[in-house]
């Protein structure tokens, strides 16, 4: 397949594309079809233009994938190796089986990574599209959407285009999470998380708030703890807020990476059994520690099964119309740690 399109009413072709960015049709074609031999500055340029400009690919040939599709579904993922995206990978894969199809799944690091991913993908014609999104614009994704390839978002929404999304309830288990904490008579919850920019994160940090609020209660900044990235960070995070003058009684963690670093800091500080833990996110020995840990859950299994039934559905026409968030539930697992009333 080729890049190339006719000028058919004014609609843009490559040399359109081209003569926008400065650079060569060959340049061009070479981004379309996720070619080497294009720098990364140039083919953000080019990925930008052709969103601007409204480009699409042939008509025709993407008309024929209707009737000849490739039997592939692209996946991409801002990281790979771990719990969240193997448990989504499996739901993926299990409605796609079920339509004779392939995931291919690819890891990006970076925004530009990502571009070059997703634009390598549709150059390999796959039929759709989901995206665990890490950059900040997907506008460039339009020309493809218009030409009939469905694409799914997935945990966070994303940025320039208008598309199928399935989130978590974020906020709703965050608030749960910490009503089951005030509930044990706790007022000074310490919260570690990942950088608060983040949709996931910020979603539960709103949930938190609507939870002290619904008891009167206001968030204190001296409590939080966000920019944690890995367990190590979100330890040395759980020991600054117990060194602090006015320690809190209860912690409330945002991801199973956070939980598991309080669980290691609490257990040097001999205080796992004295200090409340609710932790976002279950992993797999939660219920194995002592005491085990109190959890809010979500099923990301189905998130993928649900990402995988838009794609077929758009792909076969039995969902049809403007695309939908669609929010999938959280649960509370009470295990102990949740229950631990406040001590000093």
């Amino acid at each position: 397949m080729t890049g190339r399109t006719q000028s058919r009413g004014g609609r843009p072709t490559m040399k359109d594309v081209a003569a926008h960015v400065g650079t060569s049709i060959k340049s061009v074609s070479r981004v379309l079809n996720g070619e080497p031999g294009v720098s990364a500055d140039t083919t953000e340029r080019i990925l930008r233009a052709m969103a601007d400009l409204g480009f699409r690919r042939n008509d025709l040939a993407r008309g024929l994938r209707q009737s000849d599709r490739t039997g592939t579904v692209g996946l991409v993922l801002p990281q790979a190796a771990t719990r969240y995206h193997d448990s989504l990978v499996r739901g993926l894969e299990e409605v796609a089986r079920r339509h004779g199809s392939l995931v291919l799944t690819a890891s990006s690091g970076t925004a530009a990574q990502e571009r070059e991913t997703l634009v390598s993908l549709c150059s390999r014609r796959v039929d759709g599209l989901v995206v665990v999104p890490a950059g900040t614009d997907h506008g460039f994704l339009q020309p493809e959407q218009a030409a009939g390839v469905p694409i799914v978002f997935v945990d966070r929404p994303p940025h320039g285009i208008d598309a199928d999304l399935v989130l978590t309830d974020d906020a709703g288990g965050a608030r749960r999470a910490t009503s089951h904490l005030l509930e044990q008579g706790h007022r000074s919850i310490g919260v570690i998380g990942a950088d608060a920019g983040i949709h996931t994160v910020a979603e539960r940090l709103r949930g938190h708030r609507e939870g002290l609020t619904e008891a009167g209660l206001a968030q204190r900044r001296n409590l939080l703890r966000p920019g944690c990235e890995t367990a190590a960070q979100a330890a040395a995070a759980c020991l600054s807020l117990f060194a602090s003058p006015d320690p809190p009684t209860a912690l409330f963690t945002l991801n199973n990476q956070c939980t598991i670093g309080a669980v290691r800091a609490l257990h040097t500080l001999r205080r796992a059994r004295s200090t409340a833990l609710v932790g976002f996110d279950d992993f797999e020995t939660a219920d194995l520690l002592d005491p085990p840990v109190t959890v809010v859950a979500h099923d990301v299994g189905e998130i993928g099964r649900r990402a995988a039934a838009l794609v077929f559905g758009r792909l076969e026409g039995t969902i049809t119309g403007r695309s939908g968030s669609h929010v999938l539930p959280t649960s509370l697992t009470e295990r102990g740690s949740g229950g631990i009333p406040p001590q000093r």
